[in-house]
């Protein structure tokens, strides 16, 4: 008889690559669901999938399909890891649909095949922060400040409205990641880290552009977010799904801002490179929106059972050069 199957959707995406990886180096039986052509047109992902096969691969539009066609006990549980991540993006319509419906249909389909459900939510629903970063608040308390992050609080809101009912998943999580960074991101572009930027701009000329600050008490570059090691994120969701946690929305960062003047001499100190900042002006169109502090409260995720430490910034910086290098220096 063969093994259950554990699923990840967004699975030629950064987070949810990763995650397949982790598994797939635990002895999982993983099924990639994506575009297919992501798998093929990415390099990074196509590394990570040629080093640990997926035991499928499911066109994300045909998964709906694909699920109603298993049993209860054919899949083991769902990583809800796909999603449209841009921020830029103000088609509220195609968010909707994108990150709000088709999770409620994976929702009600994890249901029915009784596997625990775990997805991606956003630091995105808390907004400019001025509401605090706590995941106990009820989601309509925060004003998210774009289509993204509003179409990850409407699910949130209405996973937790589901808690009184029985036609959920026999487990459920929701998590607010905060600011990833790690190999695997850079078909993502202008979304990517700031490290992964900074890799990028090190190598070409030496130095590295950072947005200034332009508000009163905050010097250039003392502007602070969140930082989290996709390594790191990756054990924790593992974790979640092995040991359990109550039903609910967890924060997931470090707990533990940092500057993006330090994020930038870590990514200097990794290549080995002096450091050269040049400051700009941030862009009038997202200076309003821009946030000048993140940081995950913690104390939720820590309560339910996980211990382990976060990778700090400068280790973090030097392992993600280490696997970056060869594609930078050479490609």
């Amino acid at each position: 008889m063969s093994r259950p199957l554990l699923l990840v959707t967004g699975a030629a995406g950064f987070i949810g690559a990763r995650l397949a990886e982790r598994l797939a180096e635990e002895g999982a039986r993983v099924v990639a669901a994506d575009a297919p052509g992501h798998f093929r047109s990415r390099p990074e992902i196509a590394a990570i999938f040629k080093a640990n096969p997926p035991a499928e691969i499911v066109d994300r539009e045909k998964l709906p399909a694909w699920l109603a066609g298993r049993r209860p006990g054919d899949v083991e549980a769902i990583f809800h890891m796909g999603a449209c991540t841009d921020t830029t993006n103000y088609d509220e319509a195609y968010m909707d649909r994108m990150n709000t419906a088709y999770t409620r249909t994976l929702w009600g389909l994890a249901a029915r095949l009784e596997a625990p459900f775990l997805y991606a939510s956003s630091a995105a629903v808390y907004g400019d922060g001025s509401q605090g970063y706590d995941d106990s608040t009820p989601p309509g308390a925060f004003s998210p400040l774009n289509p993204y992050g509003a179409s990850k609080q409407r699910f949130d809101e209405w996973a937790l409205g589901e808690l009184g009912q029985s036609a959920r998943p026999p487990r459920w999580a929701g998590f607010r990641f905060f600011n990833v960074y790690g190999f695997g991101e850079t078909h993502k572009g202008k979304m990517s880290s700031v490290l992964r930027q900074a890799f990028t701009q090190i190598k070409a000329g030496g130095r590295v552009r950072l947005f200034r600050s332009h508000r009163e008490g905050i010097p250039d570059g003392h502007q602070k977010r969140d930082f989290i090691l996709a390594d790191d994120l990756v054990e924790a969701l593992i974790h979640a799904w092995r040991q359990g946690l109550p039903d609910g929305i967890y924060n997931l960062g470090t707990g533990r801002a940092r500057t993006f003047l330090d994020l930038v001499h870590a990514a200097f100190a990794a290549v080995g490179a002096e450091p050269r900042v040049d400051f700009i002006d941030t862009p009038p169109p997202i200076r309003e929106r821009y946030q000048y502090f993140t940081e995950a409260r913690m104390e939720k995720l820590r309560a339910a059972g996980w211990r382990r430490a976060f990778t700090p910034i400068e280790e973090g910086a030097a392992r993600y050069w280490e696997r970056q290098r060869p594609a930078l220096v050479h490609g």
